[in-house]
């Protein structure tokens, strides 16, 4: 682009004959001259005008020239087994790696082994959080009563006494799930429970007739928040909130009906936060049996969760460092954590295998071409699913080292993309200088890697700092390192990677039997030789 630029300048002042000739003259005379004699005088030629801050880094790439990109080595199959290795350590009968649990510990645990495995320094680190504790598995069905039901003054219905009573049991992580930081509800048939159908759960809707009883609400795509719908049901003193699933998923995975997922509520703005309100999702299946049995028939609702949010647990965040020349500073991060009701081989056991190997190609090369220019961070975060708490505290421990020295954040959340449900990937960054360099690594990666190039489609997308998503652990990096929130923010920088058609997101389908390693290359490849140009130039 800057040729092009240049060239046209040049074409405004002088006759047309021989201007490419000379042009490209001029330029080799000049990028033959130190290259710190060029940058600072490129800086001074524009600083007047403030460029010097928002065109540093393309200025330098300019003048070095179009750069030659290296790109890494990346083994899908070991990939694979690092991510295998993980789910192995999930809850024996839940699947998850829930923060704050043994399983999560033991991951960060075997993750740090990788590290020191691969030869390289590595730290494990812990944090109290705010967290829920899960206790004794959640419990929902329905009561039909049976001959004794229409007795007056007889055995209570649903009893034990209740022979002929009908009992439908649905089954947890697959009929329903809890959410994030439901409290404990104890709903029996013998209390015969109201249960009220709040539709969409909007703010119009009669919240308060639901008051000690247990609602229904619909998510669907105008459905506000979790957060919002706990906040209303906490101050209209529900007993139970019941979420049903009509937005997400449906037909994809089981047909004609929706699987529930799990999803956390923000606790910031709870205070106390609900202790007695248990809040779960429902597939679409079961809410409508519930609908027609219940609230339409004369079925009862057992509704049991046994959840203690009130208190910390301890997560932890682990990290594998090569030390560079300099204390600059380029951090991978991925989250080790998943959702406690499955196995998150996408969400995030691929972006953490990707890192593993990444940080192994890292360590080979280290072997070959000596200490990187730069000291690359290799590290997985706890407690993403409940609030990025992994990565929030830690960028809040080290936040002096990383206002002074971070270069690039790099986070690999779902990078992953199923072989059926194909649409490719999305990478994008909040800087200029850097979402050029995903441009000019996808290219060289084109040419050495075309069949995988033309059958994962790479979107790129440059957006502006204040409107990079806050939705993974790529956040606390991009907003919190300065903690200035007024017009003088200095916003770190980031780039990021998202696959396609993980409709099992947050389930319990989400597994290795539909983990696709072979996606993983594509991200694994193109951020990892982003890196190696930033930390080796172009050392062969």
């Amino acid at each position: 682009m800057e040729s092009d630029v240049l060239e046209g300048t040049i074409e405004a002042g002088m006759p047309p004959s021989g201007i490419r000739g000379r042009a490209s003259a001029l330029v080799t005379q000049i990028r033959e001259l130190p290259i710190q004699v060029l940058v600072v005088s490129a800086l001074i030629l524009i600083g007047g005008s403030g460029g010097a801050v928002l065109y540093g880094d393309r200025i330098v790439d300019w003048i070095k020239g179009e750069p030659d990109y290296q790109l890494i080595d990346f083994d899908a199959a070991q990939a694979r087994s690092y991510a295998q290795a993980l789910v192995d350590l999930g809850h024996p009968e839940w699947e998850g790696r829930h923060s704050g649990t043994i399983e999560e510990k033991n991951t960060a645990d075997s993750i740090k082994l990788n590290f020191t495995t691969m030869g390289m320094p590595s730290t494990l680190e812990e944090f109290d959080v705010p967290m829920f504790v899960i206790g004794n598995e959640p419990e929902l069905s329905m009561c039909t009563p049976g001959d004794i039901g229409v007795i007056i003054g007889g055995p209570t219905p649903c009893t034990s006494a209740d022979i002929n009573r009908q009992i439908v049991e649905f089954t947890h992580r697959e009929d329903f799930v809890l959410q994030g930081y439901s409290g404990s509800s104890f709903v029996r048939y013998v209390d015969d429970m109201d249960v009220i159908d709040l539709g969409t759960g909007n703010e119009t809707a009669d919240w308060s007739s639901a008051s000690n009883a247990v609602a229904l609400v619909w998510l669907q795509p105008e459905t506000e928040s979790n957060t919002v719908l706990f906040e209303r049901a906490a101050e209209n003193d529900l007993e139970g909130l019941i979420l049903i699933n009509d937005r997400q998923n449906c037909d994809e995975l089981v047909a004609d009906d929706c699987v529930p997922y799990f999803k956390s509520v923000g606790i910031s703005s709870l205070d106390p936060i609900p202790d007695g309100l248990g809040f779960i999702m429902v597939s679409r299946s079961v809410g409508q049996a519930i609908i027609d049995e219940v609230i339409n028939g004369n079925a009862r609702l057992q509704f049991i969760t046994d959840v203690d949010n009130g208190g910390t647990a301890t997560i932890r965040v682990a990290c594998g460092i090569i030390e560079g020349k300099s204390e600059s500073l380029v951090i991978f991060g991925a989250h080790h954590d998943t959702v406690y009701n499955g196995q998150g081989a996408v969400d995030d056991t691929s972006g953490v295998a990707t890192l593993q190997e990444i940080a192994r190609q890292f360590g080979l090369l280290e072997s070959s071409l000596g200490m990187p220019e730069m000291t690359l961070y290799f590290c997985t975060w706890g407690g993403e699913e409940e609030g990025l708490w992994g990565s929030r505290e830690w960028v809040d421990k080290h936040r002096t080292m990383l206002e002074e020295n971070l270069r690039l954040y790099i986070n690999l959340d779902m990078n992953h993309v199923d072989a059926e449900r194909n649409s490719g990937l999305t990478m994008f960054g909040n800087n200029q200088a850097d979402v050029d360099h995903i441009t000019g690594v996808v290219s060289a990666f084109s040419k050495v890697y075309p069949e995988l190039a033309e059958k994962y489609p790479i979107n790129i997308r440059k957006l502006s700092s204040a409107d990079m998503p806050y939705n993974s652990d790529h956040a606390p990096f991009v907003y919190d390192i300065d903690e200035d929130d007024g017009e003088d923010k200095e916003y770190g920088r980031a780039l990021v990677c998202y696959g396609s058609g993980s409709a099992e997101y947050h389930t319990y389908l989400d597994s290795m039997d539909r983990f696709n390693e072979e996606s993983l290359i594509v991200s694994g490849i193109v951020y990892g030789s982003i890196a190696r140009y930033l930390a080796y130039g172009e050392a062969q």
